[in-house]
């Protein structure tokens, strides 16, 4: 068993690097699989389940919500990473073919890009079909404050918020974890995340309980962002330029200047560091107040408000968030490509 499990992990090392460039061409060219079966999906039903066992278990005062919430992580910070490197293990001593199979479908459902387009244009499509009530239905689907008070300006800025955020959460910081230590590693990411997007908010239920998962998130994705807002300044400089309503977009010396300007202009640690490359590669103006839970609350803004936002910057986000994806591709290959190399003939 030791001998299959120091094989295991060889080969595991030796095929990383071609499973993570299939899992995200495979989700460029099909999307997200769908279905009870998603490993993420099975991760929110892994959070849920302990989070149900772990209030019931534990006295209902803020200080055993807090201990609650920080056993929920390391639960499933340990199942995130743990179930996929049993998987695999026991499909390598079946057969190496098939633990390849199975990397290469890992690190396809880790990645969200084709999905992140597609749902960000379904925002795009309801505002053209239906008006600015079934577009925020849409964007309801898609993000997590209040839609109900939202203007067509506002429907479309949330979705745009929501491209330039998971770029990194999405895309971006998955792939980074992804090239460092495969799925595995990459699970462990998204099993910090998906606890974030589920129990990390500051409402009466979650203060306490949440505060563990959404700080690990906060730490987990401190180095990802600004690496990921520096992929997009790098599209944002590559991406053909075009000129709306006399503002020139995509410009990339302009989204370095907002960045480095409004990079910090938001609760989060993170989130402001690619929207605020996005404000300003558009030439728009995004963040500021926003209901969550029936209540107001007053951010401030990121970007300058050089032209109005309109229905196209939702496409025109899609083009960077694609563009951003495919340089942090390469760029993460080839550190891990010359990383390899100086161990192999420095050390």
């Amino acid at each position: 068993m030791h001998v299959l499990t120091i094989h295991f992990f060889q080969f595991y090392i030796q095929t990383l690097m071609i499973s993570v460039v299939i899992g995200y061409l495979a989700d460029l060219i099909v999307g997200d699989p769908h279905g009870m079966w998603h490993p993420i999906r099975l991760i929110g039903n892994i959070i849920s389940g302990l989070e149900r066992v772990i209030r019931k278990a534990m006295p209902k005062t803020d200080r055993w919500a807090f201990a609650g919430g920080i056993l929920l992580v390391i639960l499933v910070l340990l199942c995130s990473a743990g179930i996929p490197l049993a998987v695999l293990l026991a499909a390598y001593a079946v057969r190496p073919w098939l633990c390849f199979v199975l990397q290469c479908y890992m690190c396809y459902a880790i990645f969200a890009t084709k999905s992140l387009k597609t749902e960000s244009m379904k925002v795009a499509d309801a505002l053209e079909k239906g008006g600015v009530e079934e577009g925020r239905r849409a964007v309801s689907m898609i993000v997590g404050r209040d839609t109900e008070r939202l203007d067509e300006t506002g429907v479309v800025k949330a979705a745009v918020e929501t491209v330039a955020e998971n770029t990194s959460d999405g895309i971006i910081a998955p792939m980074i974890f992804l090239v460092i230590g495969g799925p595995v590693l990459g699970f462990f990411y998204k099993g910090a995340n998906t606890m974030d997007s589920m129990v990390g908010y500051k409402n009466e239920k979650y203060l306490y309980f949440g505060r563990a998962a959404a700080r690990f998130d906060d730490f987990v994705n401190y180095l990802p962002s600004r690496i990921s807002a520096l992929f997009m300044i790098l599209a944002s400089c590559l991406l053909r330029r075009e000129t709306v309503r006399g503002v020139p977009v995509m410009d990339g010396k302009r989204a370095a200047g907002i960045w480095k300007r409004d990079r910090r202009n938001h609760a989060s640690p993170n989130s402001a560091q690619t929207e605020s490359v996005m404000a300003g590669a558009l030439g728009i103006q995004l963040a500021g107040d926003a209901w969550y839970f029936g209540k107001k609350h007053e951010k401030p803004t990121i970007g300058d408000a050089l032209r109005p936002v309109e229905r196209e910057d939702i496409a025109r986000s899609n083009r960077l968030l694609y563009a951003s994806s495919a340089a942090g591709l390469v760029l993460c290959l080839l550190v891990r490509f010359l990383v390899v190399l100086f161990l192999i003939f420095v050390l």
